[in-house]
């Protein structure tokens, strides 16, 4: 089945289908990756301990994000 066809084929559903299609579509392609999980844990485990040593220093929060 090719796209298009897949397309109207969905549209033809009622709405709370439609939603159940897409939050399982949006779903499977946000899967969780166990080695970039790691890959961010040991990268936040050196800045906390650089920052904690003195060898990295902290920006204030509204530098990065602004006025709340």
């Amino acid at each position: 089945m090719d796209t298009k066809t897949l397309i109207d084929s969905a549209m033809e559903l009622d709405p709370a289908e439609r939603f159940e299609l897409i939050d399982e579509l949006l779903h499977s392609l946000d899967r969780p990756d166990p080695e970039l999980d790691r890959v961010w844990i040991e990268e936040a485990e050196r800045r906390l301990a650089a920052y904690r040593t003195g060898r990295m220093q902290g920006i204030p929060a509204s530098d990065v994000v602004g006025e709340l």
